[in-house]
């Protein structure tokens, strides 16, 4: 939909009321599109630099009702007489850019910009003709968030395909984590697909939302024709002679063989739950489970109730098991870091969907401004800086000024228990592990009567619960673990055989590596998704990451199809060349040079999971595929394009 042709149904006073409601910065950028007024980009009202932790400031209220009173003027003339359009050149796009971030950025935001915000048409290729695609096939792993986002591009593509869920019903992570209190902590608005906005009902909404969201992505685009549901791929081996992937799955049906031209793994890097080792996890004699396979059937109200783990998950779901139990005991290895933000649990005002829906250009740059503030704005507190001597606590000034604000929100939400405060209080640098989201609402629990935190080591669990280092036995009803996914077995437990028939996590050895965090030398048509060094720490949605990533290898098979060839396999000198980029710039971020233990590195302490740049440098290395990166065959076992073979024709 052209953003003009939004349509402002509401009143005089109704648009007035909502206005009082928006994001001024993002309202300012609206009404340079609008009027055409470039003189609203004042710098004396430049929005603060990014800050974490804290209310940003506000405007002083003559500027609030003088904006207000230009955007209600603005709206009104537009529904009664339609707006006008005012072309936004490059040049004055990246003013409106470096306006609402508050800081000077590169023109390398442009077509980023240009590509998100809805200002000027997006060039789409056609779908490839029949005659190219016919007998091609897709098969795709998952029927999460980047699995039906696959199927969608495939349906774009014009090729034909199959998605493969191991669960009754699509929605990823979002289907199997039913645990309480279970919510995104991305906001929603760049939590989304860039394609399909929602009327999200909270700013973080909770999992139920979310999973409805991709079920009704499922409905709308007719992905569940597509899928095979509660079918579980084991294995996959690359044939030669056909240039094709023959995948065992097992299903309703039993165990049966398929096959397909391409392989897109789109099962995620957090969906095989992590149990702690520890010595007779077996020998407890109550209820005990993982969170991520949370037994509702196993009351907790009036019981003595062990958790163990204060990840992601116990953070949300601990709160939730306080309310209800006598009495919680709360396992801590290593404390996290804590950002506050006091709309975690919000609803969203009418009057703020009413400005999304029906402002032209406001949602696009209150997205924009998500991006900035949640994700991008925020990489520059982890970057190291090689002249600061400290980096046990902190890395930079930036990263220490982030540590200085988060610890008074520790002390904030903790005051009057300075023993929590001690406890709670990480000594390794913000960004060195996976910053969680709240409003204090986690804090407050842990401040409970009925509630111990306990640091010490857990020596092992036995009948009635579990003993520390210390010697100090803990006796419990039921035990929670909250302890993880085994994040660093990318593609578990499948067997994925290549070309030379070598057995992919062979060859990774518990190090997982890809070329763009997507294709492998020896395993060609094989692409993952949310693949090596494609996960976050402090900056952004993991949506992005797999629209990102789908563009690509959209690109790949579009590509390849139109050339005539079977096949397209990773050389190896990008591959090596790449992964040594990534392991360089890793040593430049907090959470690759501190010595903290983080499940985003390996036994050797090599980050195998994170992106270690900015958002913009990822989606500009995902926009074209560069074909002297691949050997490509164009019929059975005859390669082309390397050294010595007929050159590839592009």
């Amino acid at each position: 939909m052209s953003e003009l042709s939004r349509a402002v149904n509401a009143t005089d006073e109704e648009i007035a009321s909502a206005l009082k409601h928006a994001h001024l910065p993002s309202l300012i950028n609206v009404l340079v599109h609008l009027t055409g007024d470039s003189t609203l980009l004042d710098k004396s009202i430049k929005p603060a630099p990014m800050t974490i932790g804290g209310t940003p400031p506000g405007y002083p209220e003559e500027l609030e009702n003088r904006i207000h009173d230009l955007a209600l003027q603005t709206l009104i003339h537009g529904r009664d007489h339609g707006f006008e359009d005012h072309p936004v050149d490059e040049t004055l796009l990246l003013d409106m850019i470096n306006f609402i971030a508050g800081v000077e950025l590169t023109d390398e935001y442009i077509p980023y910009a240009l590509d998100e915000l809805n200002i000027a048409p997006k060039p789409e290729e056609p779908p490839l003709e029949p005659a190219v695609t016919r007998n091609f096939h897709v098969a795709i792993i998952g029927g999460g968030m980047s699995g039906l986002l696959a199927g969608i591009r495939m349906q774009e593509l014009g090729v034909d395909f199959t998605i493969f869920e191991k669960n009754a019903d699509v929605g990823g992570t979002w289907y199997e984590n039913r645990y309480p209190g279970c919510r995104v902590d991305s906001p929603n608005h760049v939590y989304s697909y860039s394609f399909k906005p929602k009327d999200w009902p909270q700013h973080f909404s909770d999992r139920n939302a979310l999973l409805g969201y991709f079920q009704e992505t499922a409905d709308e685009y007719g992905l569940r024709a597509h899928t095979r549901f509660e079918t579980e791929v084991r294995e996959l081996r690359f044939n030669v002679g056909t240039s094709t992937w023959e995948i065992e799955v097992e299903g309703p049906n039993g165990v049966e063989t398929t096959v397909a031209n391409a392989v897109i793994a789109a099962t995620g890097q957090l969906n095989r739950p992590k149990m702690p080792d520890l010595e007779g996890i077996e020998d407890f004699k109550g209820p005990w489970f993982h969170s991520a396979e949370w037994d509702h059937t196993v009351p907790l109200a009036g019981k003595r109730v062990g958790i163990i783990g204060t990840g992601a998950s116990a953070f949300q779901f601990t709160p939730e098991v306080v309310k209800e139990a006598a009495d919680v005991k709360v396992f801590m290895r290593t404390p996290p870091w804590v950002a506050t933000n006091p709309v975690y649990h919000e609803y969203i005002t009418d009057e703020t969907h009413w400005l999304l829906n029906q402002v032209p250009y406001y949602q696009s740059w209150f997205r924009f401004h998500m991006f900035w503030t949640s994700g991008e704005g925020l990489l520059s507190f982890a970057r190291c800086d090689d002249s600061w001597n400290d980096n046990i606590q902190s890395v930079s000034p930036a990263n220490q000024k982030l540590r200085e604000i988060l610890t008074r929100g520790i002390e904030t939400h903790l005051k009057g228990r300075p023993d929590l405060i001690e406890k709670l209080t990480p000594w390794y640098p913000p960004a060195a592990k996976r910053m969680l989201i709240d409003n204090g609402h986690y804090y407050r629990a842990l401040k409970q009567d009925h509630v111990r935190v306990v640091d010490d080591q857990i020596e092992c669990i036995n009948e009635t619960g579990l003993r520390t280092s210390t010697g100090e036995q803990f006796d419990f009803d039921v035990i929670i673990y909250g302890t993880g996914f085994s994040a660093s077995k990318i593609l578990f437990p499948m067997r994925i055989y290549g070309r030379d028939g070598t057995e992919l996590r062979e060859m990774w050895n518990e190090d997982p590596r890809a070329y763009l965090g997507v294709t492998m030398p020896n395993y060609p048509n094989f692409f993952c998704l949310y693949g090596p060094n494609t996960n976050i720490v402090v900056n952004g949605s993991i949506i992005f990451f797999s629209e990102c990533e789908m563009h690509y290898v959209s690109k790949c098979l579009r590509h390849m199809l139109k050339h005539g060839y079977t096949a397209m396999d990773c050389k190896p000198n990008p591959f090596e060349s790449y992964n040594e980029k990534i392991d360089e710039s890793s040593l430049k971020m907090a959470w690759g040079a501190s010595e903290v233990n983080a499940w985003y590195k390996n036994a050797n302490g090599r980050v195998t999971q994170n992106w270690p740049g900015s958002l913009v440098e990822f989606w500009h290395q995902m926009r074209e595929l560069n074909p002297d990166d691949y050997e490509f065959t164009l019929r059975a076992e005859k390669v082309v394009g390397t050294a010595g073979l007929e050159p590839a024709t592009t």
